[in-house]
């Protein structure tokens, strides 16, 4: 695979800043990035839902009152709400100009875990949501303080129900095993002063506050230091820790470039980034230059969402719908704002089960046959030999391939942008589908390079990157 092409599925969804990425060099790419504009208007979806705790609480008090039809209403139009945020979000990643801003959102949403099934306040995701823009190549620290204390991390670890004398340890518990240093490297009983520390701190307007009702002011012994420690104490301790860079660039470079990466390089970029004071976007410079002159190619299988995307722009379509995407990715165990646990989506081998493939293998088909995947034809390309009552109206799908090549060339222009190998094998398929006197300025070639490119789609190589 060419290199460009590789890595612009690495920095982005698809093959479409392939050409970008080989223009400006690898380093200007990063640098526009990270000082890309982002929109941080509220969608207009969101106008009508609560956003004080004002608002909130007359909102859940009103609907006490109602009777179970009205009930059904609001809880639906929750859900539509629900269902626009995932658009709104699909729509970014797919239209900006640099989306390495948004695959280092959709990053830390697999890690600071917090679903839109458990919090319920769409307001409370979209913001949660910002603080993952607004700090995506920022300070890891900070982002640490911020989210521990988002209206929606609070809500989805039940540190509403920590309180002095009752204490929950759940959010104290995940701000360690998961969110920054890992097993094995605190005591239960920093778990316990943690929640002591974390008690009362519950809803507020802009994010979560301490209630001095509910708050624990006594002193706390947290990794050896005591005091009457509150959350960003709590961080600042954790940040002191040997081990604290491990975690987060071990699942740095298994979201980008390796779904087993070695513990060597693991410990070199972590030293680094203790060595900056936890800046991401240095880290993430540091660790794409240096990768970027390796060979490191088929060592991570391409996520739901950068499968979808890349068919997408391989096939030209312009006038799909966000929401193909977003039911294509539930189908495929990556449903955005609602993973199954706090531990985010596992990926690697999880993103290629059987079930898995044969659903990208129909994605495929309908795609490159021009059928859209309607919510009908999803549910029916899930039942074997089912096909939908209606079939809709077929879109006209083009793939780029040089019209002044021939059979050979043109196999070649596509394995160098889709495959990162092809054998002798693979080869000769692909010269069967694509023979010898075949005829690019046919009118009807391009039929035929799409029947080609359909074969790609299906072979193991292509879920790699």
């Amino acid at each position: 695979m060419k290199k460009s092409n590789l890595w612009s599925l690495r920095l982005g969804f698809s093959g479409k800043e392939a050409d970008k990425i080989e223009k400006i060099g690898l380093e200007k790419f990063l640098k526009r990035s990270y000082y890309a504009k982002f929109d941080k208007d509220v969608p207009a979806f969101l106008n009508d839902d609560p956003k004080t705790l004002a608002e909130y609480k007359e909102s859940r008090q009103r609907i006490k009152d109602l009777d179970p039809e009205e009930k059904k209403k609001i809880q639906k139009k929750e859900n539509q709400t629900t269902a626009e945020l995932k658009k709104w979000w699909i729509a970014k990643m797919q239209t900006d100009e640099f989306p390495l801003r948004e695959k280092m959102v959709v990053f830390w949403h697999n890690h600071f875990v917090a679903t839109s099934q458990k919090v319920k306040i769409n307001y409370w995701i979209y913001q949660h949501n910002m603080i993952l823009r607004e700090n995506a190549f920022g300070n890891f620290r900070e982002l640490t303080r911020q989210i521990v204390k988002s209206n929606a991390m609070v809500k989805y670890l039940d540190n509403v129900d920590n309180k002095k004398g009752k204490f929950n340890e759940n959010l104290s518990r995940e701000l360690l095993e998961l969110f920054t240093i890992g097993i094995g490297n605190y005591t239960e009983e920093d778990i316990k002063n943690g929640a002591r520390a974390l008690a009362g701190l519950n809803y507020g307007d802009e994010g979560a506050v301490y209630r001095k009702n509910l708050e624990d002011n006594s002193n706390k012994t947290y990794f050896g230091k005591t005091g009457n420690w509150k959350a960003d104490d709590l961080v600042d301790i954790i940040f002191e820790q040997k081990n604290i860079p491990y975690l987060i660039t071990r699942k740095i470079l298994k979201w980008f470039l390796y779904d087993n990466p070695s513990e060597e390089l693991v410990v070199y970029y972590g030293d680094y980034f203790r060595k900056i004071n936890f800046e991401i976007a240095p880290l993430l410079t540091k660790i794409f230059t240096e990768e970027y002159a390796k060979d490191t190619s088929g060592n991570k299988i391409k996520d739901p969402l950068v499968y979808i995307s890349q068919l997408i722009n391989e096939l030209q379509l312009k006038d799909y719908d966000e929401a193909m995407i977003v039911a294509f990715l539930k189908q495929q165990g990556m449903d955005l704002y609602n993973q199954l646990n706090v531990k985010g989506w596992d990926g690697g081998n999880s993103w290629l089960t059987s079930q898995v493939y044969l659903q990208r293998n129909t994605t495929a088909d309908l795609l490159c046959n021009g059928r859209s995947l309607s919510k009908k034809v999803q549910s029916a390309m899930t039942e074997e030999n089912s096909r939908p009552k209606k079939e809709p109206e077929k879109k006209i799908v083009k793939i780029d391939f040089d019209s002044n090549g021939n059979n050979k060339t043109i196999i070649s222009e596509l394995s160098n942008r889709l495959l990162f190998t092809v054998n002798e094998s693979m080869q000769k398929d692909m010269e069967n589908l694509l023979k010898y006197d075949f005829d690019p300025k046919n009118p009807n070639a391009n039929y035929g390079v799409v029947r080609l490119f359909n074969y790609i789609t299906k072979l193991p190589e292509y879920q790699l990157i």
